[in-house]
């Protein structure tokens, strides 16, 4: 999805392949071109002697609009679209396109078929306060060129042999559910826009192939959120496949938490010996950070935040819209060494500002974070002992212990060698 589902104006491809070759070097080996479930299986994979399997196929696939007119030609999935013009094609998609969705991924195809010499309409059937994409996607889209629609949702695209025109239902908006969303509703009015192409990017959907795996409702594979571990012991699984569309850093996130799963599952030093079988008391979860994050609540925090984050977050320098939609090049700039210090400056502080408690079930005491920092901002001090204490009053049991406790050793001392 890295190199066929994002545009090289968003993620230039050299950047991934850099990424990739990283890889490589660490002794990654890769194997294109094979079907798991076709080609191979988990169960031959297994007679190989391979102990562990992650899955990260992804949610490839386009989900469909489920509307009359779907199988004209000039119809396609946004992903399917995106898919080609990675792969150096040109779709005709014609001179008049309307892509329908209002997530980055309708802004990622919006954009590309600009970059083709569409005039490009975007049709949400929400209102723009509730478009899920970002909203410097949706600037930048904006500055492209690209014209939006709001309140509308396809109903029919009419053609015959291709698509020429997308008929449209008005929609309303009712109150909020109380969860801050609001349900929409067609309001029976229609209209009628001349189109040469349709793309829908709506949503993606997962395509297991042959790998049998049990899945939810969505479609998507069933696994433990912590250890991402499937309902097969040695299949683990992560990222979209088992989430839906989500952020790629979120899929590395995943694959991250998998691969120390997966180092427990197959060594057996990390894992709980009970009896003779490791396994029987084999453990993923010891110590796993569960990501039980709550919402800081700003109203009740009891230091002052008046110096925190004050600054802006920096925006790289880009290319004009009418420069930017004429290459498939990412135009943006680097920031620059003012930037840079800007950015660096809306750190909490943490060493001059804050004093934080720290988590004792994370933090042993051991210090080094200390000797790694070049500012030095962080300084540990040890309020309780062991038996939870005031440290200065164990210090003074201490100090009136010595002598007792010289004495003793002096006598161990001269009991142990004689004379």
């Amino acid at each position: 999805m890295l190199t066929l589902g994002i545009p090289s104006f968003r993620l230039e491809k050299d950047v991934i392949n850099a990424e990739i070759d990283v890889l490589r070097e660490l002794g990654v080996e890769f194997k294109t071109g094979i079907e798991v479930g076709k080609d191979v299986t988990l169960d031959s994979l297994r007679g190989l002697g391979f102990k562990a399997f992650y899955l990260a196929v992804g949610a490839s696939k386009g989900a469909k609009l489920s509307i009359p007119g779907e199988e004209l030609d000039g119809v396609m999935s946004g992903v399917d679209f995106l898919r080609r013009v990675n792969q150096g094609q040109r779709p005709e998609i014609g001179d008049k396109v309307a892509v329908i969705g209002g997530g980055n991924v309708a802004m990622d195809v919006a954009r590309a078929a600009l970059r083709l010499g569409a005039e490009v309409t975007v049709y949400y059937r929400r209102s723009e306060t509730e478009m899920p994409a970002d909203r410097d996607e949706l600037a930048e889209a904006r500055e492209e060129g690209v014209a939006f629609r709001f309140l509308e949702a396809p109903a029919e695209i009419l053609g015959e042999g291709a698509a020429t025109a997308l008929k449209l239902e008005k929609m309303e908006l009712s109150e909020s559910d109380g969860k801050g969303r609001r349900s929409v509703t067609g309001s029976g009015e229609f209209e009628t826009v001349p189109v040469t192409a349709v793309l829908s990017a709506t949503g993606q959907r997962v395509d297991l192939g042959g790998i049998g795996l049990a899945t939810g409702k969505r479609g998507t594979v069933e696994a433990d959120p912590v250890t991402c571990q499937t309902a097969v012991p040695d299949v683990f699984a992560g990222g979209d496949v088992v989430t839906g569309p989500q952020f790629v850093i979120d899929a590395i996130a995943a694959g991250k938490e998998a691969a120390v799963s997966i180092h427990r599952f197959v060594h057996a030093g990390q894992t709980l010996t009970l009896g003779r079988d490791h396994r029987a008391g084999q453990t993923l979860t010891l110590g796993r950070d569960h990501r039980d994050y709550r919402a800081f609540d700003k109203e009740t925090v009891q230091i002052g935040l008046g110096g925190f984050d004050s600054a802006p977050r920096q925006k790289p320098a880009k290319a004009e819209g009418a420069a930017a939609k004429s290459s498939f090049n990412d135009l943006r700039a680097t920031f620059t060494e003012e930037q840079i210090k800007t950015e660096c400056a809306r750190c909490l502080g943490c060493g001059t500002a804050v004093v934080a408690v720290v988590d004792q079930f994370m933090c042993v005491g051991c210090g080094i974070c200390t000797t790694k920092c070049k500012f030095d901002a962080i300084h540990l001090e040890k309020v309780y002992d062991a038996d939870n204490q005031e440290y200065f009053h164990t210090l003074g049991r201490i100090v009136k212990n010595v002598p007792k406790i010289g004495v003793g050793v002096v006598r161990k001392h001269i009991g142990k060698y004689g004379g």
